[in-house]
């Protein structure tokens, strides 16, 4: 680490702590020439990730995006904010750790949709209705008949 008072290149590791959100490491190093000590950041590089639209169009992931989708289908629903987050956070984590450049957005609305499920069930069937684009009240009726079979006590 290139050292901010005289350039030196060696410096030593006096003090390092995580941040409050675990998302980067603060470190507090000494120049072993000159003896300032100065802080850095350590935080994991990600690779950008593209995310492919329904029409083709290519644009930038934007967590903002899905936990925007998700507060409005939980709109007056018994769900926190940090259970919003919790979704939106394992979907983000799952597609970095998939290490795809390039996802399409029908597989991040399919893994909203299973983390939604667990979550609330009406939150679920708002999200589908418009994620998955139903026509008419026989698909959305198609979707809770699905969702009530699997919940009755005989499956």
């Amino acid at each position: 680490m290139l050292c901010p008072f005289c350039g030196h290149l060696e410096s030593k590791v006096v003090n390092s702590r995580q941040s409050p959100r675990g998302d980067s490491i603060r470190r507090r190093r000494e120049c072993l020439q000159c003896g300032h000590r100065f802080t850095t950041f350590e935080v994991i590089e990600k690779v950008p990730i593209v995310v492919i639209k329904r029409d083709g169009k290519r644009e930038a992931f934007d967590r903002q995006k899905i936990a925007a989708g998700i507060l409005r289908a939980c709109e007056k629903r018994p769900v926190t904010l940090e259970q919003v987050e919790r979704i939106v956070q394992f979907v983000e984590k799952q597609l970095y750790n998939s290490m795809e450049k390039e996802v399409s957005s029908l597989k991040i609305g399919e893994m909203v949709l299973r983390k939604l499920r667990e979550v609330d069930e009406v939150a679920y069937v708002r999200f589908a209705s418009v994620y998955r684009q139903f026509r008419d009240v026989t698909e959305f009726n198609h979707e809770v008949r699905v969702l009530l079979q699997e919940n009755s006590p005989t499956s």
